[in-house]
């Protein structure tokens, strides 16, 4: 429905969610998220489809967390909606298992998700992220360094369960939410730590994309074009390197040297075989040592071991 003044956004997706019959909406109190149930109450991401809502307080921001959960559980009484809330000691988690405060809460989060799906017969998960964040994830992928992978930004659709989460406003700016949100008078939580640039989401998000926004208005639009044809591209990218695995690498999981270099693009498959297992310079030493021809039995390249030109864990 289009409010007078404002476009009518662009939320397309949900014909591919129809078959879905009881959908987890995942509500932290912010604008965002408020869109996303408020569009959902109306029916107009997930038709025909019932929905509850979940909150994490992950007890961070001491009164104003417990004001977040407040304020969603008030919003839930007065439209009927039933209201999960999870409370996580998420510094202690953290420290605990020596990760970050943005990781502890992503695998607390997800982890409390799929254990309330499975308990409650919900089917998915909805999550609020919208253009602008895909845009910045785009972004901070390329700067941590990523495969193709990493340039796709985030899916519409995870896929089956109990993975599966769903993002229905990839189409819709910040922009279009905010006025969306303010023309039907309707409230919202602010997160006061949205403004500390000492997280490096904030940092992109205050300080460049603003920039962005000078050289090209319709950046939002352009890169989710290009993100888009990255995953077109990564699509390919995957067929080519299941098709190589096939005869590259050994029921025992070793990898065959000799066949690897056969293809045109040894490089990329040495990169995919060995990810997530040998870091850059690893990488480096190793593709070099195949490139000069020179027999690399017993060499070793960070937990791989080379024997009888197979590559193989240590």
């Amino acid at each position: 429905m289009a409010v007078q003044g404002v476009p009518e956004l662009r939320i397309h997706l949900h014909d591919r969610f129809q078959v879905i019959v009881k959908i987890l909406l995942a509500v932290s109190g912010g604008i965002d998220s408020m869109y996303m149930a408020e569009r959902s109450l109306r029916g107009d991401l997930f038709p025909s489809c019932d929905f509850a809502v979940a909150h994490c307080n992950f007890n961070l921001r001491g009164a104003e967390s417990d004001g977040d959960e407040a304020f969603v559980r008030q919003w839930c009484s007065a439209h009927g909606v039933q209201c999960f809330v999870r409370a996580f000691d998420t510094a202690g988690y953290a420290s605990s298992r020596g990760v970050s405060i943005e990781m502890a809460a992503r695998e607390l989060r997800y982890a409390w998700f799929a254990e309330l799906c499975a308990a409650e017969g919900f089917e998915a998960v909805a999550v609020a992220h919208n253009a602008d964040d895909n845009a910045e994830t785009l972004l901070l992928n390329l700067l941590r360094g990523c495969g193709g992978r990493g340039l796709r930004g985030m899916s519409p659709d995870s896929g089956a369960f109990p993975a599966r989460v769903l993002r229905p406003q990839l189409g819709v700016s910040r922009a279009e939410i905010l006025a969306w949100m303010s023309e039907n008078g309707l409230e919202w939580r602010e997160d006061s730590t949205n403004a500390d640039t000492a997280f490096k989401r904030n940092k992109l998000r205050s300080k460049v994309m603003p920039v962005f926004a000078e050289i090209n208005p319709s950046y939002l639009k352009t890169l989710e074009a290009d993100m888009e044809r990255f995953a077109q591209v990564d699509d390919i990218a995957e067929d080519y390197y299941r098709q190589a695995a096939a005869e590259c690498v050994l029921p025992d999981g070793a990898i065959d040297l000799k066949k690897v270099v056969t293809y045109k693009h040894w490089e990329y498959l040495l990169f995919r075989f060995t990810e997530g297992r040998l870091n850059a310079d690893g990488l480096l030493r190793l593709k070099k040592s195949v490139e000069s021809g020179r027999p690399l039995g017993g060499k070793i390249f960070g937990p791989y071991k080379v024997r009888k030109g197979k590559l193989r864990l240590i």
